[in-house]
């Protein structure tokens, strides 16, 4: 089909759909990395008033890696529902967003339609959306999931207690579990990043961590992100894992970088049913982030924000429990700055929403970014609008083990505060049982660690 327009008297014409996804994109450092974005804001508004134009049916008959040689691709339009699909194929996507945004589309309404899209039909609407739009679509999704509690709820906001250690100290990670706990950090999970991957040393976490939730009656769920395979051996020795984890890619090459493919996901999900002492049915956490597929030279010449929505295409296979962009984490050469960061964190939680999972984000950046702690706030507020399910929780914000700058144990609950939220429910529950937090607010006992010592010791 002809790709081009006429804007203030120059033509633009774009070669193919993938130029034309790519242009149409916001300004990215991983897109102009590529080759593939904009070279003028004129050429990007003439890319996506070409793109508004193009029937829906063209972006799911043209993924990003031929369904043939890709399994990802194999995934996303194996899971199509076929009869929903073709009551919409023939939308425009400018169509689509219109009607997205419409006063009379609820969110039941796009959870149906969700089910008939493919990633790069998402991809396509989300580069036409404003960050209003992005915020206020998202906003009418809900997508909940239940492993030990429930997140996703309409009027909660949860938070990973993300007590993260230089040297995998059991001592200190426990001590930043409480501070955490204290506050009222750790109804998505208690999930920590280890420095060691072996057998051992996550072993012995995963049995800390369960051992403080049994010790409190705690109705959350541990995690520890090591590698699947390490995991999925823990699992088989019978150690307490409630959520088995796993970073995605949006192709098949860029899984393959990661040490993982379907089938090994596919064993894992089976395991995690059979063995996690969770009570599901969701079992599953999953990690993205743009800019992954470029920089393991796996993106196939498509643009970051395509290959991000193929992740979350990928991940709805597995019916997880939470699934979390880390935004800023991956550094300046796909996101280079502050506006670039919030543009993208916005996208992600709309496409993951717009796909079916429930979503997070990691708010946060990498020393090296030209962003700060006040750009992260703005972006943690935009995304409560937008109904985001949690963040992370890092004591002060600053994670001592992976080296960057995140939301820290105090932002969960001001957000909460400001927009009138509260924990998922059942954590709000035992936190009111211990005296920790009455009618939705922080008690005077919150946010001292040593709470949980005094109490252990009496």
């Amino acid at each position: 089909m002809l790709l081009r327009t006429k804007l203030f008297g120059k033509t633009y014409e774009f070669p193919d759909i993938r130029l034309l996804m790519g242009k149409a994109n916001e300004e990215k450092s991983g897109d102009r990395l590529a080759g593939v974005g904009a070279e003028t804001a004129a050429e990007r508004m003439a890319a996506r008033y070409v793109l508004a134009e193009v029937p829906l049916w063209v972006l799911h008959d043209t993924p990003a890696v031929p369904y043939a040689d890709d399994e990802v691709t194999r995934v996303i339009q194996d899971g199509v529902n076929q009869t929903i699909y073709r009551e919409i194929k023939d939308w425009s996507v400018g169509q689509f967003r219109e009607w997205l945004l419409a006063d009379t589309t609820d969110g039941a309404m796009i959870r149906r339609i969700s089910q008939g899209l493919t990633a790069e039909m998402i991809a396509g609407v989300t580069k036409l959306m404003s960050n209003l739009d992005l915020v206020y679509a998202a906003s009418k999704i809900r997508v909940t999931a239940h492993c030990n509690n429930t997140i996703g709820m309409p009027g909660t906001l949860a938070s990973r207690n993300q007590p993260n250690h230089p040297t995998d100290s059991p001592e200190g990670i426990r001590a930043e579990i409480y501070e955490g706990l204290a506050f009222g950090s750790g109804d998505s999970v208690i999930g920590i990043n280890p420095v060691d991957d072996s057998y051992a040393s996550v072993a012995r976490l995963l049995d800390m961590t369960y051992d403080i939730i049994q010790t409190w009656q705690i109705p959350t769920q541990n995690c520890v992100l090591a590698h699947v395979t390490t995991q999925m051996k823990c699992l088989e020795a019978g150690s307490p894992v409630g959520l088995i984890f796993q970073s995605l890619a949006g192709s098949q090459r860029g899984n393959e970088s990661f040490g993982i493919s379907v089938p090994l996901l596919d064993e894992a999900y089976a395991l995690a049913r059979k063995h996690c002492f969770t009570a599901g049915p969701s079992y599953m956490y999953f990690e993205t982030g743009q800019g992954s597929e470029l920089s393991a030279d796996a993106h196939h010449g498509w643009d970051q924000l395509v290959m991000e929505a193929r992740c979350y295409g990928l991940a709805k296979r597995y019916q997880p429990f939470q699934v979390n962009t880390v935004v800023g984490f991956i550094g300046p050469e796909y996101l280079y700055d502050a506006r670039q960061i919030q543009r993208a964190g916005l996208e992600d939680h709309f496409m993951g929403k717009l796909t079916g999972i429930p979503m997070g984000c990691d708010a946060c950046y990498t020393n090296h970014a030209r962003a700060d702690q006040n750009a992260i706030e703005n972006l943690a507020v935009m995304l409560t609008a937008a109904g985001c399910n949690y963040f992370m929780g890092v004591p002060m914000g600053d994670d001592s083990m992976l080296s960057y700058q995140c939301t820290s144990y105090h932002d969960a609950p001001t957000l909460r505060q400001l927009f009138k939220l509260r924990p998922n429910p059942e954590f709000e529950a035992w936190m009111e049982q211990l005296g920790l937090m009455c009618n939705g607010r922080l008690t005077e006992k919150a946010g001292d660690p040593s709470f949980f010592l005094q109490r252990r010791a009496a």
